[in-house]
């Protein structure tokens, strides 16, 4: 009896934080704060059962009531977001993405930053082929040129204003920087939007076919957004351009 009351009581944590997540992640961009019937609204939850939650969440600094009686998310979020951002190293999120793209295309994948009117690669993955884009980590490349170079320029916003971006986050190019070589990139986003850097693809110009380009672009698509929600940023701009059909990119 002793077991079983004990199991229970864990599945009635387990339920508990699940509630708790539930009600965390109701809110949505652009939201200030929330009313219980919203809350309600948008976790399926009953109202009795939000308000056991909440009280919870406001000891815990995790939300806070305002005087109108709706809901707001509390101070304690921030503290987490600060030490996971300080704690946040590209070099132990940006090769996994690098080593994935290469299983999936075939070809190198390299992170670029800007470094004022270069572009810098700051990680690589070579392709297993022989006959290849070579590109070394610290290798500086121009800014105006290539895939990447034209991610660095079109989506930052202290060259490039947001009403200017690109209608999709990827950019592609075959000859541009060498008459060869074809390249794929997408932006990756930090917090409040801000530009962490370029993830590419690159390779002979022969294998960046009309054919090839569509699978290609949906995993650097899926990669970028991936690596912008581990960052800390906001995937939504991927997940529409994943949606469009490969034929349209």
């Amino acid at each position: 009896m002793a077991v079983d009351q004990e199991v229970e009581q864990k599945a009635g944590g387990v339920a508990a934080v699940e509630r708790a997540f539930a009600i965390l992640h109701a809110f949505r961009a652009g939201d200030t704060s929330l009313n219980l019937s919203e809350l309600a609204q948008r976790t399926g939850m009953y109202k009795s059962t939000i308000l056991r939650t909440v009280a919870s969440l406001i000891r815990e600094h995790c939300m806070v009531r305002l005087d109108d009686g709706t809901y707001q998310l509390g101070s304690m979020l921030l503290h987490w977001g600060g030490l996971y951002q300080a704690a946040l190293r590209l070099d132990d999120h940006v090769p996994a993405f690098l080593r994935q793209l290469v299983q999936e295309t075939g070809e190198g994948a390299s992170f670029f930053t800007r470094e004022g009117d270069l572009r810098v690669c700051l990680f690589r993955v070579d392709s297993p082929k022989s006959v290849r884009d070579h590109i070394r980590t610290g290798d500086l490349l121009p800014l105006n040129k290539g895939a990447a170079g034209r991610v660095l320029s079109c989506f930052d916003r202290a060259l490039t204003p947001p009403e200017r971006f690109p209608e999709q986050p990827l950019i592609v190019t075959v000859g541009e920087r060498e008459p060869d070589i074809g390249a794929i990139a997408a932006p990756v986003f930090g917090p409040m939007g801000s530009l962490r850097g370029a993830l590419a693809i690159s390779g002979p110009a022969a294998r960046f076919s009309e054919e090839l380009i569509p699978s290609m672009s949906q995993s650097v698509l899926k990669a970028a957004s991936d690596l912008t929600r581990r960052l800390g940023g906001d995937p939504s701009a991927f997940d529409t351009a994943i949606a469009v059909a490969p034929s349209l990119l």
